[in-house]
């Protein structure tokens, strides 16, 4: 496997406008957000297993899962939060896995939903931090959460010390996108010797 960046932050932090940045210079990102999304689309064995323990209220019209309600669900109790981790998080990392070893960059993103980014895949930390009230703020005007819904969800993830805590590197995504671009580019360079650096002692 390629040299690994675990990039981690919390909801609404902006991981995703940190990880367009590192796919705009050819970088490849192993994303579970969107792993997540592709394992419960229509005709998945995991869509299957959702609707039968949930029910079909959950499936919009288009047949597609309902994200937002399953969510609202999940995140007010976590017996069922659990249990569907328990059937989504192995698929999951089967397609991230594949992502990461195929990978034709010098070094790769694996972009973590929520967590402290502890996966053994990962060789260096980046976390994305931004001020608690812009990570609420962006996710109410992203999705149709309720403040509740989102402070909930912002309470079920590691805490912002946590993830800084096991951070090899920071970027403080606070809507100066000049700022974001010049740090990206900064630790591009910094990943490319590392991962040569890595090749080279194997």
């Amino acid at each position: 496997m390629v040299f690994v960046v675990g990039l981690t932050g919390g909801i609404g932090s902006g991981k995703s406008a940190v990880s367009d940045h590192f796919a705009k210079l050819g970088v490849t990102i192993a994303d579970a957000d969107v792993a997540s999304r592709t394992v419960v689309e229509p005709g998945t064995a995991a869509l299957e297993k959702i609707v039968k323990h949930f029910g079909t209220s959950i499936i919009s019209a288009d047949g597609t899962l309902n994200r937002a309600d399953l969510r609202a669900i999940v995140f007010s109790s976590d017996p069922e939060r659990k249990w569907l981790e328990s059937v989504t998080v192995p698929a999951i990392l089967h397609d991230l896995r594949l992502t990461l070893d195929n990978a034709e960059s010098s070094y790769a993103i694996l972009m973590l939903s929520s967590g402290s980014g502890q996966s053994p895949w990962i060789h260096r930390h980046l976390v994305v931090d931004a001020p608690e009230e812009l990570q609420i703020s962006r996710v109410m005007q992203r999705d149709s959460n309720s403040r509740e819904q989102i402070e909930a969800i912002m309470n079920s993830q590691p805490s912002r010390e946590t993830r800084l805590e096991y951070a090899d590197d920071v970027i403080i995504n606070d809507g100066n996108l000049d700022k974001l671009d010049q740090d990206v580019s900064q630790l591009h360079q910094r990943y490319l010797s590392l991962a040569i650096s890595r090749t080279s002692n194997e």
